[in-house]
């Protein structure tokens, strides 16, 4: 989900809604830059020029304010993973294009996805917990998708899914915007997982 995504997320029609979008752009981008404990509710009101009190008036805590952006991030990439399968009927294609739309998402360099996904180990337990959950309802859809696939019985696919997503979220280590698209990487990995 890009920065003007997760802003978006956030704003409502009335001033204060706008002003809470806005904070809750610039705390994405704080928390993709330096992590959960790397950002403080103090940097957050210096950069969205907020002062003391008045940042609690807009966000309950920072923990409440982690969660709440990564949820964002997760729905907006599911919205554009489901979109992309939609268009597509053979199990094989569905899987492929499921990639490539991870891919678009995480590759995006808008994109806080995979920063605000790749800090769990920072967070207490309780926000750990509630991050988990929701990116277990995230991969669902990949369960879903390798249910479908006509994959040799002794393929386990939970294992299949687990490696796939591997795959897919180590991309981000690596790519270098120039010889592949994402969608070029997508199909390569498709290819590589196909089994039929």
């Amino acid at each position: 989900m890009s920065r003007t995504d997760a802003q978006a997320k956030g704003e409502e029609t009335d001033g204060a809604g706008t002003r809470r979008g806005q904070i809750l752009a610039i705390a994405a981008q704080l928390f993709a830059r330096k992590g959960y404990r790397g950002t403080s509710m103090r940097d957050i009101g210096e950069a969205a020029g907020v002062l003391g009190g008045s940042l609690y008036h807009h966000i309950k805590s920072k923990d409440a304010l982690f969660v709440e952006l990564h949820h964002a991030a997760l729905d907006g990439a599911e919205a554009h993973i489901a979109k992309a399968v939609a268009q597509e009927c053979d199990p094989w294609a569905r899987l492929e294009a499921a990639c490539a739309a991870l891919l678009e998402v995480q590759l995006d360099p808008d994109s806080l996805t995979m920063p605000m996904m790749n800090d769990f180990r920072e967070v207490p337990e309780s926000v750990r917990a509630a991050l988990v959950e929701r990116r277990d309802r995230f991969e669902r859809m990949f369960r879903d998708l390798v249910a479908a696939l006509p994959l040799p019985a002794e393929i386990d696919p939970s294992l299949y899914r687990n490696l796939l997503l591997s795959q897919l979220n180590s991309v981000a280590d690596w790519y270098r915007p120039g010889r592949l698209t994402p969608r070029d990487i997508a199909a390569q990995i498709a290819r590589v997982f196909r089994h039929d």
